[in-house]
């Protein structure tokens, strides 16, 4: 069961904006990831930083296939719930907990800040290097209300990598991701189900290695 920390930052600025304690594994159902974000941390005794105070969580479970049958995410006292149902489905709560508002879009899954979310894209496109770059449909939920957002994304894998460790072969996907409405791309290295490095994601620290998919 990898479990580790991740650092994100603005994409653009490189401003710290929080981090990210996880865990994640496959299990009966497919795989699921669980994390805390805090807001970044700082200096503590030793050479262990002081965790930071939490500011929202991600629990996201997918299926055998990539879907997400179950999301549940906070954020700023926000909540989210979510499933692949008619496309996706959600439910998002306000602070008060007094509104909650329903939407569904006829997409392939959900996306957001979280690195999970990028594990969940590639599980469920399934790409080989040999395949065309692949459009794929997803709503975002946007820091800090966790807005919904339909985007449309192109996915390509450009390499996959053998790299030799101290617990054998671990292999690193490249992907190229191109946003289809305004044609910026970025790079997304992916190794099992724990992203590397991507646009605002830096893996900071992992305690155990990352899951192989079968």
């Amino acid at each position: 069961m990898p479990r580790g920390r991740y650092s994100l930052h603005d994409p653009h600025d490189h401003t710290p904006l929080g981090e990210e304690h996880f865990n994640c594994a496959p299990g009966p159902s497919g795989w699921r990831y669980v994390s805390q974000i805090t807001t970044p941390s700082g200096p503590g005794p030793g050479d262990h930083p002081r965790q930071g105070a939490a500011t929202g969580s991600v629990d996201l479970t997918l299926d055998d296939l990539g879907r997400p049958i179950r999301l549940e995410l906070h954020a700023a006292s926000w909540q989210v719930r979510g499933a692949a149902l008619d496309g996706v489905t959600w439910v998002r709560t306000d602070p008060t907990g007094t509104h909650a508002t329903e939407g569904n879009v006829r997409a392939h899954a959900f996306t957001g800040t979280s690195p999970a979310f990028l594990v969940a894209t590639s599980r469920l496109l399934r790409l080989t290097p040999a395949s065309p770059p692949t459009r794929v449909r997803l709503v975002a939920f946007t820091d800090p209300v966790l807005a919904p957002l339909t985007v449309d994304q192109s996915w390509a894998l450009i390499r996959s990598e053998a790299h030799a460790t101290d617990n054998g072969p671990l292999t690193v996907d490249e992907y190229q991701v191109s946003a289809l409405d305004t044609g910026e791309r970025h790079t997304v290295h992916i190794t099992g189900d724990v992203v590397l490095a991507a646009p605002g994601i830096e893996l900071e620290d992992l305690e155990t290695p990352p899951s192989v998919f079968t």
